[in-house]
């Protein structure tokens, strides 16, 4: 579905592949990609995050490169992987891959681009636990609700990350917390919302 979603309209929109990967991602990335990016010219760090729109091309000489959109939870930015890399990571590549990847920043042209170094295919061990999420009206979601849903997280504490949904005249934004904020999705958690949020406000 993810899929699909990204090939149609351009972006993931119900979900993101690598949501259930985000804890087991930062400790493989030194910074994000909106980070990187920001950096001077020629920078060099380890990233992770999800391959996209991969293409293969050839030089002039016959020699095989790649081109591909790397993004993580942040950003996304265009990637290269020259010839010589290309020989060793090529066999790594695919669409919807996440990969660790160890690149230098490229600034000299308006577009900030990845000069990808070295390229890993990582065996993740997905986030447990199914998300939780909380459905609340965006006004009635005060200061001291806020507070109380910090308490009842605190007290369930485990893998599961938690999403609020706050409903708006016209739209619905969804907010991801914090991983400090990871719950068990028991049923006492369950119940506790209900309390506190309503009948209606654990999806």
């Amino acid at each position: 579905r993810l899929a699909l979603e990204k090939e149609m309209l351009g972006l993931y929109v119900s979900d993101h592949p690598l949501m259930g990967a985000r804890r087991e991602l930062s400790r493989l990335a030194e910074c994000s990609v909106a980070e990187f990016i920001e950096m001077d010219d020629g920078a060099v760090r380890t990233l992770a995050g999800i391959v996209g729109g991969l293409a293969r091309k050839y030089t002039k000489r016959g020699d095989l490169m790649a081109t591909f959109v790397f993004e993580d939870l942040s950003a996304a930015v265009e990637a290269m992987v020259f010839p010589k890399t290309m020989q060793s990571v090529g066999p790594l590549l695919g669409d919807d891959v996440i990969v660790a990847v160890k690149a230098r920043l490229d600034r000299r042209d308006d577009t900030p681009k990845l000069m990808v170094i070295d390229l890993t295919r990582p065996e993740l061990h997905l986030d447990s636990g199914p998300p939780v999420r909380l459905a609340v009206r965006a006004g009635a979601f005060t200061p001291a609700k806020v507070e109380r849903l910090r308490e009842i997280l605190r007290a369930h504490p485990g893998d599961s990350p938690v999403f609020v949904h706050l409903a708006g005249v016209d739209r619905e934004t969804i907010l991801q917390l914090d991983d400090e904020f990871g719950c068990d999705a028991s049923t006492n958690l369950y119940a506790e919302l209900r309390v506190e949020f309503g009948a209606g406000a654990v999806r």
